[in-house]
């Protein structure tokens, strides 16, 4: 059984979903909510992982840094995302780190190569976001890249958890 309810955030309605075992989405104002799964979900404010997630959030809003660890996440993709996602649980609150230096980490896990851009396909479909920290990875010159909530969003999240902006830039556009 899947349950929904809305967050009211200070950036705008959070849009939560959950099983009986876990958070398995988290869309901020802007981002494409998963429609398959949300026809599936009952609204019901009161499940268990939704009032969990809710809490969670309340405290990340208060500034109290909450850890993705603190809560039973399920999102749903392929093993490789899922690895990814994992490793973004890691980035602490208020730091950045970038998609060169994840595919590196994982590359050198497994073995293999690993390039940037397949990071950030994984990273770019995020289902539970904010909670899983895909807001703090940026590129190697300081480009923020893509955001699912769009580059204002991720300007504004970052912001609220104190990164310097400072040495942070738009992505330039591509030539034609």
């Amino acid at each position: 059984m899947l349950y929904s309810t809305t967050y009211p955030s200070p950036f705008g309605e959070i849009f939560l979903l959950a099983n009986d075992h876990a958070l398995v989405g988290a869309w901020l104002p802007g981002q494409q909510i998963d429609q398959t799964l949300a026809a599936q979900a009952q609204k019901r404010q009161s499940a268990a992982l939704l009032v969990q997630a809710c809490g969670w959030l309340d405290r990340y809003f208060r500034g109290e840094k909450p850890t993705p660890q603190e809560l039973p996440l399920e999102p749903q993709g392929s093993d490789f995302r899922r690895m990814v996602w994992q490793r973004l649980c890691r980035i602490p609150y208020g730091k950045l780190e970038t998609y060169g230096q994840i595919a590196r980490e994982i590359a050198e896990k497994s073995g293999g190569k690993m390039s940037a851009q397949a990071v950030g396909g994984a990273v770019g479909h995020n289902p539970i976001s904010l909670i899983i920290p895909c807001h703090r990875v940026v590129g190697a010159d300081g480009n923020l890249v893509g955001y699912g909530g769009g580059l204002p969003m991720k300007r504004r999240l970052l912001k609220y958890e104190g990164v310097d902006l400072s040495g942070l830039h738009d992505p330039k556009p591509r030539a034609k």
